[in-house]
């Protein structure tokens, strides 16, 4: 009869939680089993390296029983004495790796590196309860000459440990399944799971597969379930190009399509971890739907697969890359499914942020036309950064491609190439916002920039606007929209504004009074060579471009009015003022059609399509008459 012993409270209390709500899917229970027996085999093999006798065939096995419903882990790993199992049972404040770590580390044996351990033997082996009624627990310690123990629970509060007559070193966990989890009796289901979560842990795990032969009789033949080829941990320069494509197609799933750079990091000293990052050749269809794209890194802590979506991986605005990392520092313990809250996971963070935008701005200097097929991609979301990533916003705008007005339609530059190109007398970056080059590129306030030979940025993206809230400064040099504020002429262009305000007061005062209720100031403006107006925001007002975006989003914005600025050598300028100094009536669809024209050419919608039509029949019926 085997002594029955009293789990301490707090396991009581974590069987509760394992068994009702802890893990959300219960198949990780044997990613926990798995990876305690990854384990014990690492103790096992290190103490082999002094005591070679003790070295074997390193393997995990998984069998089944469905007649009984007993599904058995085993491993020939290290083992544990009758106080062991009760220590790093009965309580989770032991934890027999990392009592095995303290010892190797009192030893300051440096002739041979102990291995990296994960987990906590005690938490994760709880997990077990999930799926079963009750479980067995049969262990030899390696190299000791105390007799073998056999643990028995059911979870309810207490265990019961004998002795047994197994005599092989190792550990044996068999559970009996509960009925509604007797899927796990099936091969193709545990295959399953293996591939998921643990394929790449470092030694064979073998499932004994039935063969039926062409006679109809049947051979037991042992079949490994994982692949054991963690890419990530080999060198570069033994990877294949085709080992490159499969794998990037497993993390990716988006059917087709290729990466176009890979990234590999190997971060070692105070925090360690391996990575292997791709930047994919195009987005697929479903990258431009939230609710079905992926976000995030797959998670490994020493092969043991923990999350294929691991936000706090990576930051929002590199979301498109695919990759896994694999860390040596991460704990696996009871709240591997919170994992995500542990702040090692910010440093990982910041160093693959920094490697990535390294190498694309390697890829810009070194390849800029495989650069600009990236950006044409992925532009819109890497430039979010340089409004959510301060610490990284400089290298994000030495990122960022833009056509321009001096540019061919489709041709993209940098700001850097940009700043190369300002003649001497420019001393600001210029940039103008809107839905399309079509749409900014016919507006009357590029004339003066034109006419000055001063390049503007055609900033088309609708993230755009949005970072232009963060963008100061490039190169010292500042970014000034070119239809916000007002225009800053020199002297001479200041007189001649000054003398076409004394002129022309009546027709200021004039179209002041009729679209009173449309702009907040008529003046006028050095800003124009060839139109005869625009209108332009000052302050921190919306610009039209943001207004129309947010309308497009069914968002309510007050209205608001703009400046109406005047071209003083029009020649309807002129004339539209003699009309105003003779008192002629009637001028009040001359200011609204001046008004609607500056809408139009800014690309704003105008307020009444039909009024705006009769006007202008009404001018040309005018002016046809006369004629």
């Amino acid at each position: 009869m085997g002594k029955v012993q009293t789990f301490k409270t707090e396991v009581s209390q974590l069987l509760d939680l394992m068994i009702n709500s802890l893990y959300s899917n219960k198949d990780i229970f044997l990613r926990e089993l798995v990876a305690n027996a990854a384990d014990a085999i690492d103790k096992a093999r290190f103490e082999s390296l002094t005591k070679p006798e003790l070295a074997r065939d390193w393997q995990i096995r998984l069998a089944v029983d469905k007649e009984n419903k007993t599904l058995t882990i085993s491993d020939n790993g290290i083992g544990m004495t009758e106080s062991e199992v009760i220590e790093n049972i009965g309580t989770i404040a032991r934890s027999g790796t990392k009592a095995f770590m303290q010892e190797m580390a009192a030893r300051q044996d440096q002739s041979t590196a102990a291995p990296d351990l994960i987990g906590q033997f005690g938490v994760g082996f709880y997990s077990a309860f999930m799926v079963a009624e009750e479980v067995t627990l049969i262990t030899k310690k390696s190299g000791s000459d105390a007799p073998a123990v056999r643990w028995i629970s059911k979870g309810e509060g207490s265990f019961e440990t004998d002795t047994d007559p197994r005599t092989e070193p190792g550990t044996e966990i068999i559970l009996k399944l509960r009925p509604t989890c007797e899927n796990y009796l099936e091969e193709w289901k545990l295959s399953d799971i293996v591939h998921r979560y643990s394929d790449f842990i470092a030694y064979p795990i073998i499932f004994p597969h039935v063969k039926v032969n062409e006679d109809k009789t049947e051979t037991i033949e042992d079949r490994t379930l994982n692949s054991q080829k963690a890419i990530w941990l080999r060198k570069p320069s033994e990877i294949t190009e085709e080992e490159h494509k499969s794998f990037f197609s497993h993390l990716s799933n988006w059917g087709g399509s290729e990466y176009l750079q890979v990234i590999p990091i190997a971060a070692e000293g105070v925090q360690e971890f391996r990575a292997l990052i791709y930047i994919p050749e195009q987005a697929p269809f479903k990258f431009l739907m939230p609710d079905l794209q992926k976000k995030g890194l797959q998670l490994y802590v020493h092969r043991v697969f923990i999350t294929d979506e691991c936000k706090e991986l990576i930051p929002d605005y590199l979301r498109f890359v695919r990759g896994v990392v694999d860390s040596s520092d991460l704990p696996l313990n009871v709240s591997r499914e919170i994992l995500q809250e542990n702040p090692l996971l910010l440093k990982i963070q910041k160093a693959v942020t920094t490697k990535v935008l390294s190498e694309l701005q390697k890829m810009l200097d070194n390849d800029p036309e495989k650069y600009r097929k990236f950006f044409r991609e992925f532009g819109k979301i890497l430039k979010e950064g340089i409004h959510t990533d301060m610490q990284n916003g400089e290298k994000l705008k030495k990122l960022a491609l833009f056509e321009t007005m001096n540019s061919k339609p489709g041709e993209l530059i940098t700001l850097t190439d940009y700043v190369k190109t300002m003649p001497e007398n420019q001393k600001e970056i210029y940039y103008i916002t809107g839905e399309s080059r079509a749409a900014v590129e016919s507006s009357p306030a590029l004339e003066y920039y034109r006419a000055k030979g001063f390049d503007v940025l055609f900033m088309t993206d609708p993230i755009d606007e949005w970072i232009m809230q963060s963008m100061y400064q490039f190169d010292k040099k500042n970014f000034k929209s070119i239809i916000r504020g007002e225009f800053e002429a020199d002297e001479e262009e200041k007189k001649t504004l000054d003398e076409a305000a004394k002129k022309y007061t009546k027709l200021v005062d004039f179209l002041k009074k009729s679209l009173d209720g449309d702009v907040s100031e008529v003046r006028f403006s050095g800003r124009l060579t060839d139109s005869p107006c625009c209108l332009v925001i000052e302050g921190n007002a919306l610009s039209p471009h943001m207004e129309r975006l947010f309308k497009a989003m069914n968002q309510e914005i007050p209205r608001t009015k703009r400046i109406l600025e005047l071209n003083p050598a029009h020649p309807l300028t002129e004339a539209l003022n003699a009309r105003c100094e003779a008192g002629e009536e009637g001028l009040d669809r001359f200011a609204r059609v001046l008004y609607d024209q500056a809408l139009l050419t800014e690309g704003s919608p105008i307020p009444d399509p039909a009024a705006f039509a009769k006007n202008i029949t009404e001018l040309l019926l005018g002016h046809l008459k006369k004629d």
